[in-house]
């Protein structure tokens, strides 16, 4: 009887050793996988989900292992990233979790809201309507996402983010800012956003402009003048002499002043640049050939400098 007894408890042992080392051990997935548990999806629907994406071998088993070590934890909806040969008691850990899969989609500085809005259009993880926002009141950045999430939560999340800043940036401005509301920040933001690539001449472009509007200098920004034409995005092709002189509230050729709202979604440098400008004299830029620009006080000087870009452009073959 005594030897039954121990056999009887060395099986026990074994038992539970084995279905330790099941639980703590590697599991069979090669790669990460990707798990979706649906809102109000059960402990039994996750296993059916992880069994099938091969996570872990046995639904089964991995139910009944779960209520033996697991806890009363509750599982979390979301998507997650299971990392490959994860043990069971991992994958259980990462579902009580809640730290679903975080994808991201990236707004680019100074992208216009058309582009904003096609993007989460197209995006085909995410669920449900969205608009086009106002132009300027996205804040360019990479926002987080999960799969089904709807496509106007993440909308909000970009234009919570540009009010937040905003109002810490205005609230910082210099008195050297021409700019006289938030809302005339983000305009001439947007322009000097378009105008330069270079971080190093933002607060440069953003003087001249602002010397303009000081003594009421038509601004004539190009991209102000391609806006109407094509929402912000690329013309592809030169400015027509038509579009020039269009007196459509956003063209700075036409009119003296800000364009009657902003062109793009001007980045938090830009933004800093227009309420803290460069305090400097010049009035002109033109390119330098270089990606960046050369700056003038006078339009002598900004001639001379015109005349060195259309030769540069010429030995290119440009022109």
């Amino acid at each position: 009887m005594r030897r039954l007894v121990l056999l009887a408890l060395a099986l026990i042992v074994i038992a539970g050793g084995a279905a330790f080392y099941a639980w703590n051990g590697p599991g069979p997935a090669p790669k990460p996988v990707s798990v979706i548990v649906p809102e109000g999806g059960t402990l039994r629907t996750a296993a059916r989900e992880l069994e099938k994406t091969g996570a872990v071998a046995s639904a089964r088993r991995f139910l009944l292992l779960a209520k033996l070590f697991g806890g009363e934890g509750i599982i979390r909806a979301g998507e997650y990233e299971v990392p490959g040969h994860a043990s069971e008691r991992t994958i259980l850990d990462l579902l009580q979790s809640g730290k679903t899969m975080q994808r991201f989609v990236t707004i680019p500085e100074g992208t216009p809201s058309i582009v904003v809005y096609e993007k989460l259009k197209d995006n085909p993880l995410l669920t449900g309507p969205v608009t086009v926002p106002p132009e300027g009141s996205v804040l360019p950045d990479s926002y987080s996402y999960s799969r089904g999430e709807p496509r106007a939560a993440v909308l909000k999340r970009m234009t919570t983010a540009m009010d937040k800043t905003l109002a810490t940036l205005w609230a910082q401005r210099k008195p050297s800012t021409v700019a006289r509301t938030p809302e005339e920040a983000i305009t001439l933001a947007s322009i000097v956003e378009k105008e330069t690539g270079v971080p190093a001449e933002r607060r440069m472009v953003a003087g001249v402009y602002s010397n303009r509007l000081r003594i009421g200098m038509p601004l004539q920004a190009d991209p102000t003048v391609i806006y109407p034409v094509t929402k912000g995005k690329p013309l592809g092709r030169r400015i027509l002499q038509s579009e020039l002189h269009a007196d459509n509230g956003y063209n700075t050729y036409a009119r003296p002043g800000l364009p009657e709202g902003p062109i793009a979604n001007p980045g938090r440098a830009s933004i800093e640049a227009v309420l803290d400008p460069a305090p400097a004299k010049a009035l002109y830029f033109v390119a330098n050939g270089k990606g960046g620009h050369v700056f003038a006080d006078t339009l002598a000087e900004h001639n001379a400098n015109v005349a060195k870009w259309y030769a540069l452009r010429r030995a290119r073959g440009e022109m």
